[in-house]
């Protein structure tokens, strides 16, 4: 999975990011849900496919496992 950086507008929801960016659920992390960078910027992130990444508009990040060493 990749992280999805996209700009929505203030107060959106994880069913409004799946309806925007046009996403099935089963594309989507939704225990990591919809996260608010900027929320009074609408600015948010999720966690997606990598094909998903690849068609939503957005900003696409690495997103690596962390473990302790």
């Amino acid at each position: 999975m990749v992280l999805l950086q996209v700009s929505l507008p203030p107060g959106a929801t994880l069913a409004d990011a799946l309806d925007v960016l046009g996403l099935a659920e089963e594309e989507v992390d939704t225990g990591y849900g919809l996260v608010a960078l900027l929320p009074e910027a609408g600015l948010y992130v999720l966690r997606v496919t990598e094909e998903a990444g690849r068609r939503a508009a957005g900003q696409v990040f690495s997103d690596p496992r962390i473990e302790p060493s």
